[in-house]
C-alpha cells in the first residue's frame, strides 16, 4: 500500500520527512486495526517527494503545501470512522511536526482505490478476495 508524501521544501524542519512518513503509516494501520500485522507492514511503501516553494501550489499561487495520498485495495480506508480519523490525524501530524506553521488548510490527504483484480504484488495481480486471505 503505497504512501506518497509530497512537500514543499521547508515545510518540515529538515530530516523529519522520514518521521513523518513512519508516523503517517503508523496511523493508516492504527485506524484499520493492522498494527504489529506481520503480512500488512512490509507491503507499507511509498516514496517522499520535496519540492521547491516556486513548484507547488494552492489556489493557483505559489505556496507551502503538504500532499498525503494512499493508494490502497478497496477495502482500505472503508468506514466514515477511518476515513474521518485518519485525515484529521494525519493533518495533525504534518501540522504539529512543521511547528505548527504549516496551515491545516495547506494539508490535503486523499486516497485512491486499486481497482478489484488490479492490485500488483511480485508480478501477480491479485484480487480483493486474495489480498485478504
Amino acid at each position: 500500500m503505497p504512501l506518497t508524501l509530497t512537500l514543499t521544501e521547508g515545510v518540515l524542519p529538515k530530516g523529519q520527512e522520514t518521521l513523518a512518513f513512519a508516523q503517517l503509516s503508523e496511523a493508516m494501520l492504527k485506524w484499520h486495526g493492522l498494527v504489529g500485522n506481520a503480512a500488512i507492514a512490509p507491503n507499507i511503501v511509498g516514496s517522499i517527494n520535496i519540492v521547491p516553494k516556486e513548484h507547488t501550489f494552492s489556489g493557483s499561487k505559489e505556496a507551502a503545501v503538504a500532499f498525503i495520498e494512499w493508494k490502497v485495495p478497496a477495502f482500505a480506508f472503508n468506514t466514515r470512522e477511518i476515513q474521518s480519523g485518519y485525515i484529521e490525524e494525519a493533518t495533525e501530524i504534518i501540522h504539529s511536526m512543521s511547528g505548527k506553521k504549516q496551515p491545516k488548510e495547506r494539508i490535503w490527504v486523499n486516497v485512491v482505490h486499486a481497482v478489484d483484480g488490479a492490485w500488483g504484488v511480485g508480478g501477480a495481480a491479485l484480487t480483493n478476495a486474495q489480498l485478504m486471505g
